[in-house]
């Protein structure tokens, strides 16, 4: 259950997570919503979350994740506070943090 009360289910793994699912932060304020779940499937290696907000999209790295969920994902910092997915990674990001950035931005500008 989530701070707000709202009822996310059974836990899940990231390779079943469904877009269009509610994203929430800590405190149960909404985020956005999922928008595609970043990672290496072959080497089951989860990046993170690529999220849509309100404030256009944003990156959630698999560290700021805190729980996966049937109906929703818990992460560690509000919407705000989320890196915006770009081609050029701000300096001093780890450089795993990095790379799933630059994948975030990949995916957003493929054409659909």
């Amino acid at each position: 259950m989530s701070e707000n009360g709202e009822d996310l289910g059974a836990p899940v793994s990231y390779l079943v997570l469904k877009e269009g699912i509610p994203v929430y932060d800590r405190s149960g304020d909404s985020v956005g919503t999922v928008e595609h779940v970043l990672a290496d499937e072959r080497q089951d290696v989860f990046h993170g979350l690529l999220l849509k907000t309100a404030a256009g999209h944003r990156f959630a790295g698999g560290d700021q994740v805190d729980g996966l969920f049937e109906r929703g994902v818990i992460v560690s910092e509000p919407a705000a506070r989320l890196a915006e997915p770009s081609a050029d990674a701000p300096a001093g990001l780890a450089e795993n943090r990095a790379t799933a950035l630059r994948k975030a931005w990949d995916w957003l500008i493929q054409p659909k």
